[in-house]
């Protein structure tokens, strides 16, 4: 298994994996293609894959605004959880946007997602009890919860 840097080819295979992902939020806006090289275009280096025998089955996506760092849609696909692929790939991502000056990273977790808590908190992601999660859709969405 090695992990390497996302690119826009990949997004057939990494939608695939977060579709079979349980507790993953998509939308039809920023999930397509189109949002996802957007994404990548802007964060190009903080974006990466878990490859196993030529298959995707690690995503992490992250990126920054120059101030925080944050991460969404990290994914292993079950047949390779508890085996240090997620743990790789988050540590891909806090060294690239460390490289890149970000000093803090946030991350959001549905409350519901008790493996995806569990993960996060095993890592040392800390849960905020002051603060309340706050967002304004501009562009009406649907959601696509799995």
């Amino acid at each position: 298994m090695y992990i390497r840097p996302m690119s826009i080819e990949d997004y057939d295979d990494i939608y695939n994996l977060w579709t079979l992902t349980k507790g993953m939020g998509l939308n039809n806006l920023d999930d397509t293609k189109t949002g996802i090289n957007i994404f990548l275009q802007r964060n190009p280096n903080t974006c990466f894959v878990a490859i196993s025998h030529n298959e995707i089955i690690g995503t992490i996506i992250s990126g920054h605004d120059g101030r925080r760092g944050y991460i969404y849609h990290t994914a292993v696909s079950e047949k390779f959880r508890k085996k240090g692929v997620g743990q790789k790939l988050v540590t891909s991502s806090l060294t690239a946007l460390k490289n890149e000056g970000i000093n803090k990273v946030a991350l959001v977790v549905f409350s519901n997602n008790n493996l995806g808590n569990l993960f996060w908190e095993k890592l040392g992601f800390k849960k905020r009890e002051d603060l309340i999660y706050r967002d304004k859709v501009i562009n009406e969405m649907e959601k696509i919860t799995i």
